[in-house]
């Protein structure tokens, strides 16, 4: 038993991972599209190229399904919705590494109010000077762009949640993509303006994100928030500014200082700690 349970955290750890790389690279694919069609436009349309893709796969049923399955489909959808589209905006102003690190405090934010122990404490203080040091405050971070990132960091803590919550309450990603129609439902109206401006290579990059960042990447986190606690999944969260750094870096040229190479060790190490922890807890549980 203990040996399945340090397997599954592992596996978890490995989706967090996966995900927040699909995540990150779909939102620097869409950075060119901010300027032609806007950040709006394009996170309405990566919602809908991922519901037709998401319930093309599972085909969900919309019978027999209880009020809290609804519930928690309809929460994620919402919350996914509000994250991506403040998301979207703080990226459209300022370096993907620095709008994520900003929106990371949402999830660190958990962490520390759900999180147990000392240690856990500590973990995640780790992951907030790693933070501190990725966003480099004062480097050119505008005020508009950081209030969209605070938008973003409460969306993505409801989003932790709502995961967790969808996870318990349906099965495979067949509640995923109900949820992300919903999302779909509620920003699709702000792409309608941009259809005339769409071209053939706009649209390849809108398909990428969707299949990218929504399919692959959602898919990989509601996989991790099954096998693990939101309060390890939120702090594994703290791998996704450097994450986002390195491909800003990579994808987008955007320049790397020090002090950001200092902060990525820091939230690799907390994420590496926390991991550490939830597979003795999970090898300390009795046997079933």
């Amino acid at each position: 038993m203990s040996e399945l349970g340090g397997r599954e955290t592992t596996l978890g750890a490995a989706c967090v991972l996966g995900g927040a790389t699909a995540i990150q690279s779909s939102a620097a694919i869409g950075v060119p599209c901010f300027a032609v069609i806007g950040a709006a436009a394009t996170s309405g349309l990566r919602f809908l190229v991922g519901a037709v893709v998401l319930t093309t796969i599972a085909r969900p049923s919309l019978r027999g399904r209880t009020r809290a399955g609804w519930l928690g489909i309809v929460a994620f959808g919402v919350a996914v919705a509000a994250m991506n589209l403040c998301f979207f905006q703080a990226v459209a102003r300022l370096p993907l590494g620095t709008a994520v690190s900003i929106e990371f405090l949402g999830p660190f934010t958990l962490a520390v109010l759900t999180g147990t122990g000392r240690r856990h404490g500590l973990f995640a203080a780790l992951g907030l000077v790693g933070v501190v040091l990725l966003a480099r405050p004062g480097g050119g971070v505008t005020l508009v762009g950081a209030l969209f990132a605070l938008g973003a960091a409460v969306g993505w803590a409801c989003y932790t949640l709502a995961s967790q919550r969808l996870g318990a309450v349906t099965q495979g990603i067949d509640g995923l993509a109900l949820a992300i129609c919903i999302a779909a439902v509620l920003t699709v109206g702000l792409s309608v303006p941009s259809f005339s401006s769409l071209t053939w290579a706009l649209v390849a990059r809108v398909v990428s994100m969707g299949v990218l960042g929504v399919v692959v990447g959602f898919s990989l986190e509601l996989a991790a928030l099954r096998r693990l606690a939101a309060a390890h999944v939120a702090v594994l969260f703290s791998l996704n500014p450097a994450i986002a750094f390195a491909i800003g870096w990579l994808v987008l040229g955007q320049h790397v200082q020090l002090t950001a190479l200092l902060g990525g060790l820091c939230v690799v190490g907390a994420g590496i700690a926390v991991t550490g922890d939830a597979r003795r807890q999970a090898s300390a549980l009795p046997p079933a």
